[in-house]
């Protein structure tokens, strides 16, 4: 999944993709570099942003949705206003990306409202504007589990189809940084809830906090190490800056992975 951030703001790559023609390119790129999908977003939700009035949001974003549909790839918004859901929904935008889960008045039934739709439901401690200054305690993973059972089965009220939903642990949102290295040292736990899930390590500042390196646009090379550690531990997407890095990554990591596979092949063929 190549982030698309239609924002001046965005903590890693603000104002690189602002306007509707530098973002195109930039969706064009990120396809051209083996992205599978596309996530566009018109609001910041680094810590401590401050939220974006919805005309802001409606006006960065549609204009790109309305000509990326025509690329023929899976987008998905990474919104939490419903308003905002149904205009892209309406447009032809296939996923939800929602850091809130649905949990805004009104989101829960826009996505219901589109039978075909696909929902991504995060895990947030608290807010963009305070989950950091508070960060959550104790124990990450049940706590992450509990959520997400509790989201989901608002879904299956509705009768949204267990297919549609993937989940993300929010690494970063709300959480320390052992709590966000808990999340993927302890992730094959997670796979436990029983849904595909989305991991969103790319230039984050827990990356930073343990390379030391402080600008995020230097964090690549730790970054895509741990997007493979993610597929590694079950992730069935991985939300990257850095589409051509990770890709290349990847390619190691499924060579690694096939000649795993080949000696058990050969002993069920001489069985």
């Amino acid at each position: 999944m190549g982030i698309v951030n239609v924002t001046p703001d965005s903590f890693s790559d603000g104002g690189a993709h602002a306007s509707t023609s530098t973002a195109l390119k930039h969706c064009e790129q990120l396809l051209k570099e083996g992205a599978d999908i596309l996530d566009i977003g018109g609001e910041s939700t680094r810590p401590g942003s401050p939220a974006v009035p919805l005309d802001a949001e409606l006006a960065r974003v549609l204009p790109v949705v309305r000509e990326a549909v025509k690329l023929n790839v899976p987008l998905s918004i990474d919104t939490y206003k419903p308003e905002v859901m149904r205009a892209v929904l309406d447009l032809g935008a296939d996923i939800v990306n929602d850091i809130w889960a649905l949990r805004q008045p009104g989101a829960l039934e826009a996505v219901a409202a589109h039978p075909s739709c696909g929902i991504c439901l995060m895990h947030m401690h608290r807010d963009p504007q305070t989950m950091q200054a508070t960060p959550m305690d104790g124990d990450v993973i049940p706590e992450v589990l509990a959520f997400w059972a509790e989201q989901v089965a608002r879904l299956g009220a509705l009768q949204i189809h267990p297919s549609r939903i993937t989940l993300d642990p929010g690494v970063g949102f709300g959480k320390t940084v052992a709590q966000n290295f808990a999340l993927l040292g302890r992730q094959r736990e997670l796979l436990a809830a029983g849904y595909p899930l989305l991991l969103g390590w790319s230039r984050k500042s827990s990356i930073g906090a343990v390379t030391g390196i402080d600008t995020a646009g230097e964090r690549i090379v730790p970054s895509v190490a741990a997007a493979v550690l993610a597929v590694d531990r079950g992730a069935a997407v991985v939300r990257v800056h850095d589409v051509r890095d990770t890709v290349a990554a990847l390619a190691v990591w499924r060579a690694m992975k096939a000649t795993e596979e080949q000696p058990q092949q050969r002993k069920e063929e001489t069985t």
